[in-house]
């Protein structure tokens, strides 16, 4: 996947727990540990919007695109 979830390393930064996290954001400790160990597939944002609130960051905090390299049948030969 090209997006990677960088929630573990603010919360680090922020000294902040899940449970703390999960308490002021509203979302089942289990959903925002799925979010922490990149476990997820989709992210509501309302959701976003709420950690990235509690946490004082934007969502390019948490959130990375990562460019997959291309495979050798996708390399166009000039």
């Amino acid at each position: 996947m090209a997006i990677i979830l960088r929630l573990d390393r603010v919360m680090a930064d922020r000294k902040v727990s899940l449970k703390e996290l999960s308490e002021k954001v509203g979302v089942a400790n289990v959903n925002l540990s799925k979010l922490k160990t990149g476990k997820v597939s989709a992210i509501r944002f309302s959701t976003l919007d709420a950690i990235c609130d509690v946490l004082d960051c934007q969502p390019g905090d948490i959130l990375e695109f990562r460019r997959e390299p291309a495979k050798e049948d996708e390399i166009e030969v000039k």
